[in-house]
């Protein structure tokens, strides 16, 4: 054979190897179709995706996309069903999910009564001195209060009486209270406490409720609860994995494929180092730096942010925790309470060091993030997030600062998010589930004006980031869609909606969970849309949530949840 024609046989070769494998690398390993797919590009819905490992290599016609299908192409039929991108929770609290699992599960209590029959029970179960701990419980949500209170709390009385021998210690729904039995406080020495001692024990940014004989009724408020979680023996790494392992079955069933973690401490961050390096970080964690710790502030200042290329734990925020919440009366306010008039709620952190955090993130390339419910709490941070944004202004250019919950504002501050670029983190679930009582604490000016102002702040031109703050609320996502959209208890009261003016609409509910969220986390050219090239994580639902008459949305279930391309959730099995 001439050397020409073993010339031209060798490029035919190559010809049909490289046609091979350019074909065999563009076969998808998931196809999928049958049903309304919204990809929140400008809410446009296509016929079918493909996948190719972790990431959408189409979007568009089903005819299309059978281009993509191979003989080892996983073919998913949404049989009607719907998808949307994966929804991301955009606050929340993933170990405080795992651990309600875990613990005493207060959330869907209705009276007093209801948690000390709870913790009854688990006294039947528990060695004597061991501690019951548990969350979920809100006066402010019960059908009845009980005859002796002090300042709107049940006193400790009728739950020492069932549980003498094990301390007690329940946190309150919103985390920012808790409620201690004569045991526990026995232990934390503060039981036999007269008013004055009361006071040598005062926390700053914090309060222990005291009944008229100036003893403890057992309500520990803000900081004070350090008081007695002192003495709560510490986790265990086998109860901290156990957790995690719930959180992330619990995010999967609730169709959340990502997850806002507001605030974590250095244990913490090694406990997800260690999950991701044994292949169990099967939700995406775009983790908050706890700001109570400020050495590890200053550690991280130091060493950078922490961008993970597998796009599975990210540290590049951190969470300042500066008032408390409205249940509560700890939200810092400018007026005092409608219901407590000599009371201003608590300023749980120093407005000097939200400064210099402020400060700080700019400099070393960190988000800051800063709780705030109350008007006078939201108020100062934007003060101080103005001064850094001042001082560094090729630096805040793209600062992406947050304010988490913005729950209450006063109508000046309002347009201070877009002109500033302050991103608000605002779970609606709070006002459905607030609202009924908020305006108790707040009289119904300041609720008009400046309460849950969802449409006023989206139309001043900045994204919400939408989510529950669990575990102070389910973690269920359809909840707080509902909430968005009809701005209604989950009662479906009252007629109309709360403020209907501040209703979203759909489209911008679906995207505060989806897009917005992941514009919130610097993360929206790899998520939060069905678009090639960003991962494979969707939500499938049994109806179109976009659609249905707004009462039949709560009856919107997850049918399927994939993440990075798998299945992890199947309702059906």
């Amino acid at each position: 054979m001439s050397t020409r024609k073993i010339s031209i046989s060798l490029l035919i070769i190559c010809l049909i190897a490289w046609s091979c494998s350019k074909d065999n690398s563009q076969k998808a390993t998931m196809l999928i179709f049958g049903g309304t797919i919204y990809t929140v590009d400008s809410l446009v819905t296509v016929e079918a995706i493909a996948t190719k490992d972790d990431k959408i290599i189409f979007t568009g016609s089903l005819e299309e996309a059978e281009e993509f299908k191979g003989k080892d192409t996983k073919l998913i039929d949404l049989e009607g069903k719907t998808m949307t991108p994966g929804l991301i929770e955009g606050h929340g609290h993933f170990m405080g999910l795992g651990y309600n699992e875990l613990n005493l599960d207060l959330m869907n209590t209705t009276s007093y009564q209801a948690i000390v029959d709870a913790v009854a029970e688990r006294v039947k179960l528990a060695k004597p001195g061991e501690w019951i701990t548990g969350r979920g419980w809100h006066q402010s949500k019960w059908d009845s209060m009980p005859a002796e209170t002090v300042h709107g709390f049940q006193t400790h009385h009728l739950l020492s009486e069932v549980s003498p021998d094990n301390p007690v210690y329940l946190r309150h729904a919103s985390g920012h209270a808790g409620f201690a039995n004569e045991k526990a406080m026995e232990i934390a020495g503060l039981i036999n406490l007269s008013i004055d001692g009361v006071k040598e024990y005062e926390v700053e940014g914090g309060e222990v409720l005291v009944d008229a004989s100036g003893k403890p009724t057992g309500v520990f408020n803000e900081r004070a609860q350090s008081l007695i979680t002192q003495h709560i023996p510490e986790r265990t790494p086998e109860s901290d994995i156990k957790a995690f392992d719930l959180a992330v079955e619990a995010c999967h069933k609730n169709g959340i494929t990502s997850f806002h973690d507001a605030g974590i401490p250095r244990e913490t961050i090694e406990l997800y180092n260690k999950m991701k390096a044994e292949g169990k970080m099967e939700t995406r964690i775009y983790a908050m730096l706890t700001g109570w710790d400020g050495d590890l502030l200053n550690e991280w200042f130091e060493k950078g942010t922490m961008i993970d290329q597998d796009n599975l734990f990210t540290i590049r925020s951190v969470k300042l925790n500066c008032d408390g919440a409205l249940g509560s009366r700890g939200a810092w306010l400018l007026e005092p309470y409608s219901d407590r008039p000599d009371h201003f709620g608590h300023e749980t952190l120093p407005m000097e060091f939200v400064k210099k955090t402020a400060l700080n993130g700019l400099v070393h390339g960190f988000q800051v993030c800063s709780h705030a419910i109350g008007d006078r709490a939201n108020r100062e941070i934007l003060d101080r997030y103005e001064i850094a944004l001042n001082k560094y202004p090729e630096s805040s250019k793209d600062h992406r600062f947050r304010i988490e919950h913005a729950q209450h504002l006063h109508p000046e501050d309002i347009p201070r998010f877009a002109e500033l670029h302050v991103i608000p983190a605002m779970q609606a679930v709070h006002m459905s589930s607030d609202r009924p009582w908020a305006i108790d604490r707040l009289g119904e000016k300041r609720i008009k004006e400046g309460a849950y102002m969802w449409q006023t702040l989206l139309q001043s031109g900045v994204p919400i980031v939408n989510g529950t703050d669990v575990p102070v609320e389910p973690l269920n996502p359809i909840a707080s869609f509902y909430a968005s959209v009809s701005r209604k208890t989950l009662k479906g009261l009252p007629e109309g909606g709360y403020e209907p003016e501040q209703k979203m609409t759909r489209e911008q509910a679906l995207k505060s969970y989806t897009l917005d969220a992941a514009y919130g986390a610097f993360e929206e050219d790899i998520k939060g849309s069905i678009s090639v090239g960003k991962l494979a994580d969707f939500t499938i639902y049994n109806q179109d949530l976009m659609t249905v008459d707004e009462g039949d949305i709560l009856d919107t279930k997850i049918s399927m949840t994939i993440f990075g391309g798998k299945v992890v959730y199947d309702s059906s099995n």
